[in-house]
């Protein structure tokens, strides 16, 4: 799906001089707020932003200062997790 945001030309021209890539800034600033909403998956980011891998999609929510969801209930199975390995 595609949509097409108006912007004036002359906050465009503004905004082009800084952002080469405006379609692609947007497309970073949606994706980190719909997941800081919780409206999408880490996952979702990578499909949307075309990330290959965990590392790359975790510094990439690094330098935009957004963390991983990690629970509670994350960290008691992750302990489970380990103490059934060693």
């Amino acid at each position: 799906m595609e949509y097409t945001i108006p912007i004036p030309d002359d906050v465009a021209k503004k905004v082009q001089d800084r952002w080469e890539d405006i379609p692609g800034r947007v497309l970073e600033s949606f994706a980190l707020a719909a997941y800081n909403d919780g409206i999408i998956t880490e996952y979702e980011i990578q499909k949307i932003l075309n990330i290959s891998s965990r590392w790359e999609l975790e510094e990439f929510l690094k330098k935009n200062k957004v963390y991983l969801y990690y629970t509670e209930e994350d960290l008691e199975q992750d302990i489970k997790n380990l103490e059934k390995v060693v």
